[in-house]
């Protein structure tokens, strides 16, 4: 189990890098080209930290329960923070972003959904994030 989903983080971790190289490739075919940049980066960023991740997995001291939260955690907040700054740029949205979407807003929904979105992706990798950290405590044992 530990090691597949170490395999399956590592996979899941490149399949958002393509995700990020892909939306490289049309970003500026976006409302607000400039949230695509940063959606572009989120993918690429998020994904080599999924990687990153399951090649520490099977190292963390923590529970199955609290692996296993952790690991979805991660995998929520990581493909979420892509898809909610992608959102962000074909809606052309700013009250949550205002650098990169300065000159651009979104309807009042619109707005809502992704600043609710943002909010959740970092209180979700803030606290997934806490649990890896928590789980490489103490000293290692060759």
């Amino acid at each position: 189990m530990v090691n597949s989903f170490s395999r399956r983080l590592k996979m899941l971790g490149m399949f958002l890098f393509l995700l990020g190289l892909i939306t490289g490739l049309v970003l500026m075919n976006f409302k607000n080209p400039r949230m695509g940049l940063s959606s572009h980066l989120e993918g690429v960023m998020n994904g080599l930290l999924l990687v990153a991740a399951g090649f520490l997995w099977n190292e963390l001291k923590l529970s199955a329960r609290a692996r296993q939260t952790a690991g979805w955690l991660l995998l929520y907040g990581t493909f979420s923070n892509w898809f909610f700054t992608l959102l962000a740029a074909v809606l052309g949205t700013s009250r949550i972003t205002p650098i990169a979407g300065a000159g651009y807003t979104g309807t009042g929904i619109q707005e809502n959904i992704i600043s609710a979105g943002f909010i959740l992706v970092g209180l979700t990798m803030t606290f997934a994030v806490t649990m890896i950290v928590y789980g490489l405590r103490g000293k290692f044992k060759a």
